[in-house]
């Protein structure tokens, strides 16, 4: 297990929200995240490195130091909360690290941030909104201008920050008339042909919404090009692997996420 007691992690979680200090480093801490110390229960893990220099109030770091300690019996403390209300909005984006997806079994992989160059042509995105709110949504906006739109505070429905993924269409973003989708896992996949072709053909807004709240966990196979973090003068943009490096270089992640409850 990855502990050094001289270094306090900071990680801002996703399932739920909340900003936690842990003497893990980010594999074991997402391991332990997902199974839990008595192997019991288990759930999907989603959560940032936090750079503990960027938080936005000193306090935190002083709360974290008197908090976070070992247990009396010199165990490392693997989980303290210090925040479970509003934390996205309280992070600058610089703050946020590395991007880490564990699967129900506890297997992690790592994702840095890159730049989003913007694809040309496609008519229809899908994108699964994480937090603070989770409803999926149909989109003729690629995901720069969609994370604009739901953060700019002039729009009468928005958010301050958000975290979104974007999610698989095939061929559906292109003909939903008579494109096959048997591969595609959603609920429901003709109510989701029918708001795509509604927002293509007569729909007076680029959005629309399919589900309101989606309570399942991510279906990492799913993930199209990324997650995203929004904000309204700036975004953060972690690319997910293509399928040759997910069965090469991170078959035993992917193995987990494929036959597990994030699959």
């Amino acid at each position: 297990m990855g502990v050094n007691p001289m270094k306090l992690y900071y990680y801002f979680s996703l399932i739920p929200e909340s900003l936690i200090v842990s003497m893990l480093d980010p594999e074991s801490f997402g391991n332990y995240f997902a199974i839990g110390s008595q192997k019991r229960s288990r759930g999907q893990a989603i959560f940032f490195e936090v750079d503990p220099d960027k938080l936005p109030d000193s306090r935190w770091l002083h709360e974290a130091a008197r908090k976070c300690v070992p247990h009396e019996d010199g165990a490392p403390r693997k989980s303290t909360y210090l925040r479970i209300y509003r934390v996205l909005e309280s992070l600058p984006l610089s703050a946020l690290k590395r991007l880490y997806l564990a699967t129900s079994d506890g297997r992690v992989l790592g994702l840095d941030s890159a730049e989003h160059a913007v694809e040309a042509n496609r008519p229809v995105h899908l994108y699964q909104e994480l937090c603070p709110v989770s409803p999926r949504v149909v989109s003729t906006l690629n995901p720069v201008a969609f994370g604009r739109q739901i953060t700019d505070p002039t729009e009468s429905v928005w958010v301050p920050k958000i975290v979104f993924a974007e999610l698989k269409l095939e061929e559906l973003a292109l003909n939903p008339e008579t494109a096959k989708a048997d591969n595609l896992p959603y609920p429901n996949i003709e109510h989701l042909r029918d708001c795509i072709k509604e927002l293509k053909n007569r729909y007076s807004k680029p959005n629309k919404m399919v589900i309101r709240q989606v309570r399942e966990e991510v279906l990492y196979r799913t993930i199209r090009s990324g997650f995203f973090v929004a904000e309204p003068n700036g975004m953060l943009y972690y690319p997910f692997p293509d399928k040759s490096d997910l069965e090469t270089i991170h078959y035993t992640w992917w193995h987990s996420a494929l036959s597990s409850l994030g699959a």
